[in-house]
């Protein structure tokens, strides 16, 4: 995964903020009107021609366009899936996903193009 994220629309640009102030390089859809309203697929194609791994709750969709990217042999820069089951929606939600990010950007020991869950023993 390249050290450079773009969160889709689910996730705030508070988050963006605070990752980049802990000197990552991470923008929002929300807050990006390259991105705003365009359909998932494109969001990818998007961050991809960005250079930026999409980090999405949305996971029931991306996992259908990374299986079709498979089959065609095409890539993408890489999309980080954060899981309701693991961060379940609460209060905490926003402040545990964001320093689980800010613990694997720290780390950057992903790979280009995968597909990762995003988990909390990476760092929240």
């Amino acid at each position: 995964m390249p050290s450079r994220l773009l969160l889709d629309e689910m996730f705030p640009q508070a988050m963006a903020d605070q990752l980049n102030a802990k000197g990552h390089d991470v923008r929002a859809v929300v807050a990006d009107p390259e991105f705003t309203g365009l359909a998932d697929e494109h969001v990818l194609i998007g961050a991809s021609e960005a250079g930026r791994a999409l980090v999405t709750a949305n996971i029931k969709d991306y996992m259908p366009i990374d299986a079709r990217y498979r089959a065609a042999s095409r890539s993408h820069a890489g999309l980080i899936m954060v899981s309701s089951k693991t961060f379940p929606q609460s209060r905490g939600y926003v402040v545990a996903v964001t320093s689980t990010l800010d613990a694997l950007l720290a780390a950057d020991g992903s790979q280009p193009g995968g597909v990762a869950f995003l988990t909390r023993s990476t760092g929240a």
